[in-house]
């Protein structure tokens, strides 16, 4: 099945000056950048590494968070930590590397620029932070996270309130009824599962979203509405605002 982007060969060298990483093991980096649509012979694609991504990068943005935010709550920063680690943020990050460039993806893949891909990339940004991890170890993955996050983990104007909770408060004032969550579909593996959940509110229509966990996908259900109904207000960079602060 033909490949839709650049070879990761033969971009080695500027790619690994875009990582700020020499690598001992191109494999990892080729597998991290592999999507499973190309259907490698080794059958080494991304999903296991975005595995490992995804915590990794939840350590070092929580570590950050702790030494950043001394004075905030456990609940203000689990907020913040959803934030930074969604896939909005994770995709934005790629887009701003130019990462659609460098993704070995089969023909029938869309766009890798497209919105429909957006999911691809920030599994992309999440695998390469794995790949840094293994070969260089954590500093090499923190020293990643650090340069690319830096300006949005010090952001004053993100939504510091649980959706689900900001959600609650506003739908008791605007309708005098609760929010009610169910879980549309689950799919995917066991270590890596996808939930859609949609909320809905009486007398209004409702949204659903996707997540990793069943709360997560609860989370981002509850932030779309609010940025649906103008409550929040979504940035160019994946983050949200209060727009009533």
């Amino acid at each position: 099945m033909a490949s839709r982007a650049a070879s990761v060969t033969g971009d080695v060298s500027q790619l690994e000056s875009l990582l700020g990483h020499r690598f001992s093991d191109h494999g990892a980096l080729k597998q991290a950048l592999t999507h499973s649509s190309v259907q490698p012979k080794d059958g080494r694609h991304y999903e296991r590494l975005e595995f490992v991504g995804d915590r990794v990068l939840g350590l070092c943005i929580a570590e950050w968070l702790y030494e950043t935010f001394p004075e905030a709550s456990e609940g203000e920063l689990s907020v913040r930590l959803n934030s930074l680690v969604s896939g909005e943020t994770c995709a934005a990050i790629a887009d701003g590397l130019h990462l659609h460039r460098y993704i070995l993806a089969g023909s029938d893949v869309a766009n890798l620029q497209g919105k429909r891909m957006r999911s691809v990339r920030a599994d992309v940004v999440e695998s390469l932070i794995a790949a840094l991890y293994l070969d260089g170890g954590l500093d090499a993955a923190r020293a990643f996270i650090k340069k690319h996050w830096a300006e949005r983990i010090v952001q004053t104007g993100a939504a510091t309130q649980d959706s689900k909770t900001a959600l609650q408060e506003w739908a008791h004032q605007a309708s005098r009824h609760t929010p009610r969550y169910s879980l549309v579909h689950r799919s995917g593996p066991d270590h890596a599962p996808t939930f859609v959940v949609a909320v809905d509110i009486e007398g209004m229509a409702g949204e659903r979203a996707t997540g990793r966990s069943k709360r997560a996908a609860e989370q981002a259900a509850a932030e779309a509405l609010l940025v649906r109904e103008g409550i929040w207000e979504r940035m160019d960079d994946g983050s949200v605002r209060d727009t009533r602060r």
